[in-house]
């Protein structure tokens, strides 16, 4: 069930950007029991990244009204926005009019014994490519992590580690990545590549009040084997727990830390219909 500038369809015109040249940008989010997790951080990025590649966001209104609309209750909910429609070329006509997408999809059924027993990761041979104009953007050009899904079909594995070009880690194909490093926790800064998600921006944000010492820096792939623990997150899985990645074994998170992490969510929650929020 998806909406396209606010009324039901099941069609874009073929000339919007988007299917021309991936132009606009997506978030994901998740819906439990009628509230939707981290709207506020969701809503902000989404707002970032538009004006990051020159794109005026809908009004936060706008977007409520649409989720309202569709009335979701425990959902995966998708919004795009696209930059419009145009002939053919890259040059951007003056009159510009951006295409907002909203959907919902069943959530993703994550077994208990994932965060129990931690995750296994491959490590991806499809590397992140270099581009800092784009860094940290979730844009519509996603064909580096459709290619580096490729690489694995076993459902064991619950995420590829991808690197970029001098072999730094960057972060997962669908998720970001945290390590244990001399007792601090560290995630690859995504100031050349990479999606900055918004899990990892409230643990970076909350690092003060949940006392959890997080920093951004550079991971290499030999520092990433030699971490005391690992784990991946992103907006519908939370965090989850790293148990291995080819023959490296990790630690599973403490009961206590993953209690700490997982909190997060519980102060970032929106009803849907509270729209003045």
């Amino acid at each position: 069930m998806r909406l396209v500038n606010g009324v039901l369809a099941e069609h874009l015109n073929l000339s919007d950007r988007a299917i021309q040249f991936g132009d606009g940008v997506f978030r994901t989010l998740k819906v439990r029991a009628g509230q939707l997790e981290f709207w506020p951080q969701q809503y902000a990025k989404l707002v970032q990244d538009c004006a990051r590649i020159g794109i005026t966001a809908p009004s936060e209104a706008t977007l409520l009204a649409d989720i309202a609309q569709l009335a979701p209750v425990d959902h995966s909910l998708k919004i795009i926005i696209t930059r419009g429609e145009s002939a053919r070329g890259y040059a951007l006509p003056a009159d510009m009019k951006p295409n907002r997408i909203v959907q919902l999809a069943a959530l993703p059924a994550y077994a208990e014994h994932l965060y129990l027993e931690g995750a296994k990761l491959v490590l991806c041979a499809t590397r992140a490519s270099w581009q800092p104009a784009l860094a940290g953007i979730k844009h519509l050009n996603r064909l580096e992590n459709v290619l580096a899904r490729q690489e694995w079909s076993d459902p064991a594995v619950f995420d590829g580690v991808m690197l970029d070009r001098d072999g730094w880690v960057v972060e997962g194909v669908m998720s970001n990545l945290f390590a244990l490093i001399d007792g601090v926790w560290c995630t690859p800064i995504l100031n050349e590549s990479g999606v900055s998600g918004v899990y990892r921006s409230i643990l970076l944000n909350d690092v003060a009040c949940n006392e959890i010492p997080i920093v951004e820096r550079k991971i290499s792939l030999s520092q990433l084997y030699a971490a005391d623990a690992v784990f991946m997150c992103n907006s519908l899985a939370a965090c989850v727990p790293v148990r291995q990645m080819a023959d490296r074994h990790w630690p599973i998170l403490s009961a206590d830390i993953a209690a700490r992490l997982g909190q997060l969510a519980t102060s970032s929650l929106l009803f849907i219909g509270n729209q003045s929020a």
